[in-house]
């Protein structure tokens, strides 16, 4: 920011809210008969720019293969007429919990303070209805998994306000002997273990015979990047290793999912929750090159008229989730969305 720019920011009185925001509470939605489930994959730090030159990023060669597979055979919203491209990252979105926020209220994160230590129980937010709120009025059962202890930044508020999800983090985790007592590693325990509490809890959730929305991100790719001891150095550089590393993983997650039984119903939902806060790593691009937040609808209840050349912000995507499950929406928006 530059300091005027901050200044407005924060002090300068708008109306661009309440004369744009639409109420989701008082909105009409319609499910379809039978509710799709949904697997909503939050990927920390997954930006576009970490494709290959010739797709529109900005590396030589593709540190993302198969995340670029995954989009080619679904959709994904582009900014431009290529083919990959993503939201634009306005002022209150560019961490992982504003970026959850955003994606479930369809509103920006500004609230007074700092971001990571917002909120408390029964207090997040408390006027709004969200993505979560929605899905559990609908009778949905409903899991958020983080490999952090997710009361840092407040996300344990975010999630257990609007929509009564279970929260499985960290501490669950060593609390439920899913984990040693003293384990540890990186922001609590890595990726490998965060898909494989996945695949059971999605397991699980299936068994309960309501429809299910399981929820979670991933941390590997945060920077400086956490190095797997199954990760074969491809590249001289530990992020691009561990995001090289990272992309298969949620592959081979996806794959997965697509041999269960509840997959023809389920619409699956991957985005990168904000741009990477590394600066060493794209100290090569061009000054003029515009990153943007990968995203990625697989098995859609619909198609898009329009996937590229779309003008977007990440709070976007809270009605067009919900549009993915076959939900129809009276207006077509949603908060600012």
């Amino acid at each position: 920011f530059k300091l005027v720019d901050l200044y407005k920011a924060y002090f300068v009185k708008s109306s661009f809210i309440e004369e744009n925001y639409v109420e989701p509470k008082e909105t009409k939605l319609i499910f379809p008969e039978k509710k799709r489930n949904v697997i909503y994959i939050y990927l920390e730090s997954m930006e576009n720019s970490y494709m290959s030159k010739d797709l529109g990023g900005m590396e030589d060669v593709n540190l993302i293969p198969k995340l670029t597979k995954l989009s080619q055979d679904g959709i994904t919203f582009s900014d431009s007429n290529k083919e990959f491209g993503g939201p634009k990252m306005p002022v209150g979105s560019q961490w992982s919990l504003a970026s959850m926020t955003n994606q479930m209220t369809g509103l920006p994160m500004k609230v007074p303070g700092n971001g990571n230590s917002y909120g408390s129980s029964g207090n997040f937010l408390p006027g709004a209805w969200t993505f979560g709120d929605v899905l559990n009025s609908e009778g949905y059962e409903q899991t958020v998994m983080i490999g952090a202890d997710a009361r840092f930044g407040g996300l344990s508020y975010l999630f257990e306000n609007h929509g009564n999800y279970k929260v499985m983090d960290y501490n669950y985790a060593i609390k439920n002997g899913l984990l040693p007592k003293n384990y540890k590693q990186f922001w609590g325990y890595e990726d490998d273990k965060l898909y494989q509490f996945a695949k059971d809890e999605i397991t699980r959730l299936y068994k309960t015979g309501k429809p299910f929305n399981m929820t979670f991100e991933t941390a590997d790719t945060h920077t400086p990047g956490y190095v797997s001891p199954k990760i074969k150095n491809k590249f001289n550089n530990q992020y691009a290793n561990a995001i090289y590393y990272s992309q298969n993983e949620t592959y081979k997650f996806i794959e997965w999912i697509k041999q269960q039984p509840f997959y023809e119903n389920t619409t699956i939902v991957i985005t990168g929750d904000h741009k990477s806060m590394s600066e060493k790593f794209f100290k090569h691009l061009d000054k003029n090159y515009l990153r943007t937040p990968y995203n990625c609808f697989i098995n859609s209840a619909i198609e898009p008229l329009q996937p590229k050349n779309r003008k977007f912000a990440i709070f976007d995507f809270y009605p067009t989730i919900l549009a993915s499950l076959g939900v129809k929406i009276k207006g077509e928006h949603l908060g600012l969305g």
